[in-house]
């Protein structure tokens, strides 16, 4: 009888162990976090002010566990084929129709995975300072086949107008490229490429000068902000949609036409990672950030605060302003579905 009351105590107390031990187990499973054990490789175009936003994209996936490495810089194009190889993770500044060629020619869908928007409305194109538009009554790029409009804008002596341009190997040098001969502009217009950013230094030296510009730019930047359209500067529109395929209307929703499509900024990462991290594929869909803000950024960076400490900081005071937004998204990752 002893016994048998020994063996059955034996046997609840081993139950009970069992129990708290499953239990115990199966918190530690609820507690880990998605991202443990893996890494993560971000990259960004040689435009330091990526750095922002891929930054941003970097804390959260942190967040979920991930070990992340410093961002890489790589042009657009390397960007696309490096992230299908499986060379690199993602990248955040990825332009959904201006590099709509690159994603393709690098596996499209079979190999990369896009999903979501990170940024809304991005809009380029090309601006002149106001004070010559309105003298000369400039509205449209097409004007520049004139050769004394032409001349207005030029910088080295040679007649005619130098277009502040697009890096070589980005995606707005193949559209600009495109228009120069759908407009019937190239005996008239030299499109000039190098660092971006040193060139528009250059330009925005020759506006405050009083001198008349001619540049091509995109928002999110820096640049409207020094450069502000409707008061420094204003935008040439084109005489028709050539940019972007064939059958792609560039007009805008107010009936202008730039040239180009309003854009989406998205982040795009290697399929076979979201495929076996559907947390960070998670992330990634819901993850939203204001093109007001990257603007409001990037501004910071042209007057001085562009160092990596800098911008880290800045990430980190986003953060702190918007923590129940960007703790939101790390729940909302961590959910499985």
């Amino acid at each position: 009888m002893i016994a048998k009351t020994l063996a059955r105590g034996f046997l609840a107390t081993s139950l009970l162990a069992l129990g708290l031990g499953l239990g115990m187990a199966a918190e530690a499973r609820a507690d880990r976090l998605p991202g443990e054990g893996i890494t993560v490789q971000p990259l960004k175009s040689s435009l330091a002010e990526e750095a922002f936003q891929t930054l941003l994209v970097s804390r959260a996936l942190e967040k979920l566990g991930y070990d992340v490495r410093p961002m890489k810089d790589l042009e657009p194009a390397t960007e696309h084929l490096a992230i299908a190889n499986g060379d690199a993770t993602f990248m955040a500044s990825h332009w959904s129709l201006l590099h709509a060629d690159f994603y393709r020619n690098s596996g499209g869908d079979a190999k990369l995975w896009r999903r979501g928007t990170y940024s809304d409305g991005a809009v380029q194109g090309y601006l002149i300072d106001r004070k010559t538009a309105e003298q000369y009554n400039i509205t449209h790029i097409d004007q520049l086949k004139d050769p004394e409009i032409a001349k207005l804008f030029d910088t080295d002596g040679d007649g005619k107008a130098d277009l502040t341009g697009c890096n070589p190997g980005w995606g707005c040098e193949l559209a600009i490229e495109k228009h120069l001969t759908a407009y019937q502009l190239r005996d008239r217009v030299t499109h000039r490429q190098g660092s971006y950013a040193a060139l528009m230094a250059d330009t925005i030296a020759r506006f405050k000068q009083g001198r008349p510009i001619l540049y091509y730019t995109w928002t999110p930047y820096w640049v409207s902000a020094v450069l502000r359209p409707g008061t420094d500067v204003v935008w040439l529109q084109v005489p028709f949609s050539a940019s972007q395929g064939d059958d792609a209307d560039t007009r805008l929703a107010n009936g202008r036409n730039y040239g180009f499509q309003a854009n989406q900024e998205q982040i795009v990462a290697n399929k076979d990672f979201i495929l076996k991290n559907p947390a960070a594929g998670r992330l990634f869909e819901i993850m939203k950030l204001p093109i007001s803000d990257i603007n409001a950024q990037n501004l910071r960076m042209s007057q001085g605060a562009n160092s990596q400490r800098d911008v880290e900081r800045h990430v980190d005071g986003w953060i702190r302003e918007h923590q129940e937004l960007f703790d939101g998204w790390i729940r909302q990752a961590r959910v499985p579905g």
